[in-house]
């Protein structure tokens, strides 16, 4: 996988979310999000679930979850992804292959 698809592959995902998202709650996290509801007030409920993603996404970003996950399937991490290049590419290590030297006449003067 490269930085290419990774981005095609999160346009497709953002394309089939949509603006709504239903989602189906098990007894244990409605029972959460009711705790959550009670204690924050939010205007709707959404809200709360809104702010569970951010959460979620910043602590896989801290931790290097997020990095681990994109770089075992698509070979980059998430700075790359933010970047548009690899950091090959921003170091310019593929940028020009350098040919054998002659480590003989490394020290002549």
């Amino acid at each position: 996988m490269s930085l290419d698809e990774l981005t095609e592959d999160i346009e497709s995902r953002y394309a089939d979310l949509g603006d709504e998202l239903d989602v189906e709650l098990d007894r244990e996290t409605r029972n959460e999000l009711a705790m959550l509801t009670v204690a924050f007030e939010p205007d709707d409920p959404d809200e709360l679930v809104r702010r569970a993603i951010h959460m979620l996404f910043q602590t896989s970003v801290e931790t290097g979850k997020l990095d681990f996950h994109l770089r075992s399937s698509h070979g980059v991490n998430y700075d790359e992804y933010l970047s548009g290049m690899t950091f090959e590419e921003m170091t310019g290590g593929n940028q020009f292959p350098q040919p054998q030297q002659n480590d003989d006449r490394r020290y002549q003067f």
